[in-house]
């Protein structure tokens, strides 16, 4: 197995490097205690390529695959940089709608999505199903004309009033009236604009650029050319999308906790008490080291997770334990370096402990660690369910 990356991984893994240049850290977070959207970051990615890192060529992207996704966001939060945005818009929505969508769709929403002209968000968690998808209420009722009313209601909708469209998962037939309990989802791409469509931002303690909406559809109408895939069978779409959603959380949590770890060693080399450099001392020494050692684990395993699913090979259960691994990693890193800046680490100037809601954030979201456990023990080590 090759470990090495090509020049163009390297480029990719790289580039945030290069855009926190312009775009750093504090930019990111003015904006994020703003709760305003970095509009001209994202124009930026978008011009130079990433948004569409995952689209087709032939539809304005840059045709690569998740690996490259992977690095992409990981770089950039390396430098301090997650725009989740990027997660349900690049990755969940536009990348799926160019693997399943029609020629049409393909065409009236990529390039222009690809060049930051509109965006997508992702709606699938309601406020009732939680974590128990199978259960979601929200529905498209077929209509005598072919077309569908969709009622229900969504939950922290990341980006959903900022974002031109939402890839909505739904259901068409109740949990109730379907064969198997899989059968009956649909996708379908929904104007954000629609008529009976109201949204409500959900107030959080997380310093984040992009909001969180609970979305309400009121017989919204939808035709035939907004069904992503067939009627009934979105379910392996819906599939589709949940794993490159773990492997880049997986992803992002590695590079924020390097960005953490980054800091304090820079802090605790130059930081004197008593006869010399803080980091000097094993109390500090040991927990920074642990927690490289953690972060680095995670991220192979998110990039193994992330190569398999460029395979076509089935990668839950490493995309399950990549964000896993990532989640605990990263909380483990920005601790550590909080510890090593003492008082500091809670000012505004240092920066650090804003790291940490965030960091903490992916043992909740977007899949819970109880759950994801759960997931490893039936899926990978064949235990009996326990729910």
């Amino acid at each position: 197995m090759d470990f090495l990356l090509s020049d163009e991984q390297k480029m990719i893994y790289d580039y945030g490097e290069s855009l926190a240049k312009t775009y750093d850290r504090a930019y990111w977070m003015e904006h994020a205690e703003r709760r305003a959207f970095p509009v001209d970051m994202y124009k930026q990615i978008a011009a130079d390529g990433f948004v569409g890192t995952m689209v087709p060529e032939q539809y304005g992207g840059s045709g690569l695959g998740m690996v490259e996704m992977a690095l992409f966001k990981e770089g950039l939060s390396n430098q301090g940089v997650p725009l989740l945005s990027l997660v349900v818009g690049a990755c969940m929505s536009m990348s799926v709608i160019g693997k399943y969508g029609s020629e049409e769709q393909k065409q009236n929403y990529l390039p222009a999505a690809c060049s930051g002209d509109i965006r997508f968000c992702f709606a699938i968690t309601e406020p009732d199903a939680g974590t128990n998808t199978i259960k979601a209420s929200t529905i498209a009722k077929p209509t005598a004309d072919g077309r569908f009313k969709l009622t229900g209601r969504k939950t922290y909708i990341t980006d959903a009033l900022e974002s031109d469209y939402a890839l909505v998962v739904t259901r068409t037939k109740p949990h109730t009236e379907v064969a198997r309990k899989t059968d009956g989802f649909t996708l379908f791409i929904v104007d954000t604009k629609s008529k009976g469509i109201e949204m409500h931002p959900i107030p959080v303690s997380i310093p984040l650029p992009e909001l969180q909406y609970q979305v309400f559809f009121d017989d919204v109408d939808l035709g035939p050319e907004n069904v992503l895939g067939e009627v009934d069978k979105g379910f392996d779409i819906l599939f589709d999308c949940l794993n490159p959603e773990r492997i880049l959380v997986g992803s992002i949590s590695c590079g924020i906790g390097r960005f953490a770890m980054d800091k304090a060693v820079a802090y605790a080399s130059e930081r004197t008490v008593f006869k010399g450099p803080i980091g000097a001392y094993q109390a500090l020494q040991h927990p920074l080291a642990k927690a490289k050692t953690e972060i680095e684990l995670a991220s192979l395993m998110t990039r193994k997770a992330a190569w398999m699913y460029d395979q076509k090979m089935e990668c839950g259960g490493e995309a399950s334990m990549a964000k896993y691994a990532a989640a605990e990693a990263s909380i483990h890193a920005v601790d550590a370096s909080l510890q090593c800046f003492g008082g500091n680490g809670y000012t505004k100037e240092y920066g650090i402990f804003d790291l940490y809601p965030l960091a903490r954030l992916f043992k909740t979201a977007p899949l819970n660690s109880e759950m994801v456990l759960n997931y490893i023990g039936e899926k990978v080590l064949g235990l009996p369910r326990s729910y």
